[in-house]
């Protein structure tokens, strides 16, 4: 691992062996870029340009898809425990998923909107129209691959491994007999056929929703058939399962493939011609107009209760459904041949949660991982002591959760505690989190919770755990008007003896205990006065009525952020133009603003080296000759969804430490309240800088490098290069922590 003054001064070289230039102009200087792709007409593409050009762009649509790509790579790894490559292939099921619900439902609405092929292109220079395209032709690669991926690797490889899944035409007699006594007893008396025909209207399918599309016909009418729909319940397992196999082989069928069998059943005295199954995804946003709504809290309830029934964006169908028949369902979800995508295999690989997220085959799976307490605050510990004395920062998953579970719980009980204050974006259904601040309320402290109600996807969540938080006695309040508070802080006041003293916690990740074991996360715990009473100034802010006034420490979104962050990355080009020491490193999940990946790239053609830790959407091109060529982006996907958030300035080698809630994109900076908080304690810099950053900057097993084409390399290790994996280099270290020093994994 690299030392703290090699992290700081190491060069790095990007160039595309071969790749041809030409010279472009940018902010008043000479710069070279990338040859246009073959088959382009190079006369047309040998302008000068600047910083707005959008060939200097990657559109963030297609920048997600790639993330997702990198998702399925995963899945396609045979290095990977088999249920562990499952895991993945169902992450990228439900990545895909929420795309459509959220992004391409905006894109197609721009286009129904009339931003289509005319419409304003966004900063890469793609349309509304074109990026849809883009889309349609990704998408089709990547659940092609998908399901190639799952028809002749995974599947085989679970089956080999005692895992089967049969289709109803593969069943013995004797198991077909048992899938129709099930049938007959656990799912006909569920199921209603919906007819399609003038006294009956298509029915409204909820988003997600699994149907059958059958069509029948009455004998005495062979040339008049008639469509019904079949809805497959959601309230019965998707999975069923079969007896043992004659080597003891644990055996399925899908829900949709018994009831396909056995769906006659449900017209008796008609002929079924033909079933297939289909799957309809909904705009699932939320359009909220706050300066009109006079509740909020049942303004999104109601919304909420609409979601389901959002405009239809994709329609997912089994191969082979007669052509008439695609087009009426088409037809009666007003979307067109392009929304329409053919699976050849299960319509959801989201059935197999229950075999992935379970104690089935430990053997397939990665080794349980059982997060520590950190050495400087051990289980039972006083943590208002340790803080007294100094600032702890924990490391999750690698570092218990449990941490700051017990610290509420601790203040929550503790006389001398006044008052504690908690923002929450999302949060788990049983929080032992906010169970701890109705325990506080309850013995009379001052309990203030602000809850993020519109927190995509929790909304439901969050809205039920308010009311009982209010029932309890806690003060909740949903923030400022217009904006969603993202930001992850704590602030307790407690009456010590020396006088009345301010504990807080700042960090990258949300308040909930499932996520804080599968995502990496940082949180800094300080008493630092300076710190902590711009904590408590941002509560007051997000709680009454005040202004907003400018902190010292503090990074707080809308407010100064992204003008502090432009700030920081011109002085390391200042630094850089003078001949001083100037290098960037950036953590965070997506790189989207166009102002900011500006900033990066005029402090690259200055000469500042950048590495850019970027998990999903990253629209900045690297390696452009002139413009990008000192910045390097590399992505990493791993066993735990990186999550956390790094800000890394080397200040003429004085460097500047941040962590906080926020990544780089437009709705972060500019539509959230996100904060970010200095690292001043230097044992706690050192860390970041010489464990943290330097093990993601030296990883070659889980880390993508971003191509300028817009396209990512998997690194592999080089001849005679020991394998690094960060998140494995982070276990280590944290277990060798919790016992003195000693490695377990190594001694």
């Amino acid at each position: 691992m690299k030392t703290t003054r090699e992290l700081q001064t190491s060069d790095k070289h990007i160039t595309e062996p071969g790749q041809k230039e030409s010279e472009i102009k940018t902010s008043g200087r000479r710069v070279r870029r990338p040859a246009p792709p073959t088959g382009t007409d190079a006369s047309a593409q040998s302008t000068t340009l600047d910083l707005d050009s959008p060939e200097i762009f990657i559109n963030r649509e297609l920048s997600w898809l790639e993330f997702n790509a990198r998702v399925l790579e995963e899945a396609s790894d045979p290095n990977q425990p088999l249920l562990e490559r499952t895991k993945f292939l169902l992450i990228f099921n439900s990545n895909l998923d929420e795309f459509f619900e959220i992004r391409v439902s905006g894109v197609k609405q721009q286009i129904e909107n009339g931003e289509g092929e005319d419409g304003e292109p966004s900063f890469d220079g793609l349309t509304p129209l074109e990026v849809f395209r883009l889309i349609r032709a990704r998408v089709l690669e990547l659940v092609a691959d998908q399901y190639t991926l799952w028809n002749s690797e995974i599947k085989p490889a679970l089956a080999a491994a005692g895992i089967v899944f049969l289709e109803m035409n593969e069943l013995s007699e004797e198991d077909s007999a048992d899938a129709g006594c099930f049938f007959n007893e656990e799912v006909l008396p569920v199921l209603t056929p919906l007819a399609l025909d003038p006294a009956h209207p298509f029915p409204q399918l909820a988003n997600k929703s699994h149907n059958l599309i059958v069509q029948v016909r009455h004998p005495a009418r062979p040339n008049d058939s008639m469509l019904a729909i079949v809805q497959i319940p959601r309230i019965l397992n998707r999975l069923v399962s079969l007896k043992p196999g004659p080597n003891g082989e644990t055996r399925f069928v899908f829900l949709k493939s018994l009831i396909k069998a056995h769906v006659g059943n449900l017209f008796p005295g008609l002929e079924v011609l033909s079933s297939y199954g289909f799957r309809i995804t909904r705009n699932s946003d939320l359009y909220l107009d706050e300066e009109e709504i006079e509740n909020l809290l049942k303004y999104v309830e109601e919304e909420l209760r609409k979601r389901s029934r959002g405009d239809a964006v994709r329609l997912e169908i089994e191969p082979g459904m007669p052509p008439e028949v695609l087009s009426m369902l088409l037809g009666k979800l007003d979307l067109a041949a392009d929304d329409c995508y053919a699976l050849h295999g299960p319509l959801s690989f989201t059935h197999l949660a229950p075999l992935v997220f379970s104690d089935f085959r430990p053997d397939l799976k990665d080794r349980p991982f059982v997060p520590i307490y950190p050495a400087e605050l051990p289980a039972g510990c006083d943590t208002f002591e340790v803080l007294r004395k100094r600032d702890v920062l924990v490391h999750h998953p690698f570092e218990t959760f449990n941490t700051l579970v017990d610290f509420l719980n601790l203040a929550a009980a503790d006389p001398s505690v006044l008052a504690i204050k908690l923002t929450l974006y999302r949060t788990s259904g049983d929080s032992p989190v906010l169970h701890a601040l109705i325990n506080a309320a309850r013995v009379g402290k001052q309990v203030t919770a602000l809850m993020e109600i519109k927190a995509r996807f929790d909304e439901a969540n969050n809205i039920n755990w308010a009311r009982k938080l209010e029932e309890a006695g806690v003060n909740v309040v949903y923030g400022i008007v217009g904006l969603k508070t993202h930001s992850k802080l704590l602030l307790i006041v407690r009456r010590d003896k020396d006088c009345i003293r301010r504990y807080a916690h700042i960090g990258t990740g949300n308040y909930h205990p499932s996520t804080a074991r599968i995502y990496t996360d940082l949180g800094l715990l300080t008493t630092n006065d300076a710190i902590t009473s711009e904590v408590a100034a941002t509560f007051n802010k997000l709680t009454g009525l005040s202004e907003f006034r400018d902190f010292e420490k503090l990074l707080v979104a809308p407010w100064v952020m992204a003008r502090r962050c432009g700030e920081l990355i011109r002085r390391e080009a200042d630094n850089a133009r003078l001949g001083r020491p100037a290098r960037i490193i950036l953590k965070m999940n997506s790189l989207v603003d166009p102002g900011m990946i500006r900033e990066l790239y005029k402090a690259s053609i200055e000469g500042v080296k950048i590495d850019l830790i970027v998990r999903g959407i990253c629209c900045l091109r690297p390696g452009l000759p002139g413009v990008s060529e000192n910045i390097r982006v590399i992505s990493i996907v791993g066993r735990f969804l990186e999550h956390s958030r790094i800000l890394w300035f080397q200040n003429d080698n004085k460097p500047e430490v941040f962590i906080g809630s926020a990544d780089w994109m437009p709705r972060n900076l500019y539509r959230r309240v996100e904060v970010a908080v200095p690292i001043e304690d230097q044992r706690i810099k050192e860390r970041i800088t010489n464990e943290i950053l330097a093990a993601y900057l030296a990883d070659c097993v889980k880390a993508r490098e971003l191509l300028p084409d817009g396209s990512y390399k998997r690194l592999h290790p080089q001849a005679g290069q020991e394998p690094q994996q960060a998140q494995l280099t982070f276990r280590r270290l944290a277990r060798k922590a919790a016992r003195g020093g000693c490695d377990p994994e190594r001694d």
